[in-house]
């Protein structure tokens, strides 16, 4: 549990770390957040290239089931 957390749904404190998965065909397994609205391809996929990834972390309230999404520069 990560105390520097609050929920900012109930303001409960040890919020409980975790990430959201992505299943889809291809993926690494875990989602990011890219910058800029949604602009689709030629056979529907998102357009990503040239645009900065962020990866997602994620933190559960124990208390109220809040999730809190943060986003952090991929290295």
């Amino acid at each position: 549990m990560d105390d520097s957390v609050e929920c900012g749904q109930c303001g409960a404190v040890g919020l409980e770390p975790g990430f959201v998965e992505d299943s889809g065909e291809g993926s690494r397994g875990f989602a990011r957040w890219i910058a800029g609205p949604l602009e689709r391809g030629v056979f529907g996929g998102a357009k990503r290239l040239g645009r900065t990834r962020w990866e997602i972390e994620a933190y559960r309230c124990p208390q109220c089931g809040h999730l809190e999404l943060f986003a952090r520069r991929e290295m």
